[in-house]
């Protein structure tokens, strides 16, 4: 199981190439995996906090299956773009349209961003490439600059875009971290080409999103770009809801008046439900992970110290949509 595990998220696009096909409710199958089941089995299993033994941490790290996991994922995300595109470029009725966009987005959340997050931590060679790459089909590339040289100087502090303040709602933090993130990524791209446009990533990167929607438009017409459009959206507002619940209410100390404190476990909620750790690569061991950046995902830890959420990332994004519900359950998490 501890490899296998992680095959659970193929069960994404195989579920999205159904509802591709399907009218109706049907057509929102991978919406109802994603925010119904998944949740439901995360309470039912509940969390399972154990780390690796030394042993088992020393095979899984040479073993390239973990790897490997991640890229496969490339190609399938690939497909289904283009199949979603195929399926949505015709004479359709809105709720069967509607659905057909979600349930592309959900892969643009789960896999264009979240995988293409794990394998951009790699900083460079094809893992990283490939990590721009997803991030690119969902048009989000700038996440790349953001994030590494962004969210994980300054999380936990007033300067950083993805750290949720205690008591915002989730649906003003989706606009002040898309906002701030993006325009953040232009700074940091100025910033490491001192000005030269030649050398600035963001630069690059939004050329080849805007040859992606040119091709799109080009192969699809204006239906199939406005599909893969909102699919993206909908991509960028589960990232944006995942962050929100990830810092939500938790600061680092300043501890002088240049620098802040070190960033801990505790600076970062936690989960360790194990079908959303399994489906998002673990994603939800979040505190490791702003500990250790460049551990991979297989080999997160749990720690005591980080505040716990109280069920996994699919049942808590639903809940921060109702903010006095989430913020109830918590504000009494945080020390």
């Amino acid at each position: 199981m501890r490899k296998t595990k992680y095959l659970l998220v193929f069960l994404l696009p195989i579920l999205a190439v159904v509802s591709l096909n399907s009218h109706g409710i049907w057509s929102y199958l991978t919406v109802i995996w994603v925010f119904g089941l998944l949740p439901a089995l995360d309470v039912l299993a509940g969390p399972k906090p154990d780390n690796l033994s030394p042993e088992e941490r020393e095979e899984v790290e040479h073993d390239p299956y973990y790897r490997w996991a991640l890229r496969l994922t490339v190609p399938v995300h690939v497909f289904c773009g283009i199949y979603m595109l195929m399926q949505t470029s015709m004479e359709l009725d809105t709720v069967t349209r509607v659905g057909r966009i979600l349930s592309y987005g959900m892969m643009c959340g789960v896999i264009g961003i979240n995988v293409g997050h794990e394998m951009f931590h790699r900083v460079r060679g094809f893992d990283a490439f490939l990590g721009k790459f997803l991030l690119t089909s969902s048009l989000y590339t700038h996440l790349y600059l953001e994030h590494l040289w962004g969210h994980h100087k300054t999380v936990g502090t007033p300067e950083d875009s993805s750290t949720a303040r205690r008591g915002e709602w989730v649906y003003a933090f989706w606009i002040r971290s898309i906002v701030m993130g993006y325009t953040h990524a232009w700074q940091v791209g100025i910033e490491q080409s001192k000005g030269n446009p030649l050398k600035n990533e963001m630069v690059y990167y939004t050329l080849a999103q805007a040859a992606l929607l040119y091709l799109v438009y080009l192969f699809f017409g204006p239906s199939g770009l406005s599909a893969f459009f909102w699919a993206s959206v909908v991509g960028w507002l589960l990232l944006e809801t995942v962050q929100y619940i990830q810092h939500y209410g938790l600061v680092r100390k300043k501890v002088s008046e240049y620098r802040y404190e070190d960033i801990k476990p505790c600076h970062s909620w936690n989960s360790d439900h194990v079908w959303g750790r399994a489906f998002l690569f673990e994603l939800s061991r979040h505190s490791d992970h702003h500990y250790a950046p460049h551990k991979n995902f297989s080999l997160l830890d749990h720690h005591d110290n980080s505040p716990q959420l109280p069920t996994g990332y699919p049942g808590m994004m639903l809940i921060s949509l109702i903010p006095p519900l989430y913020f109830h359950l918590v504000h009494k998490r945080i020390s």
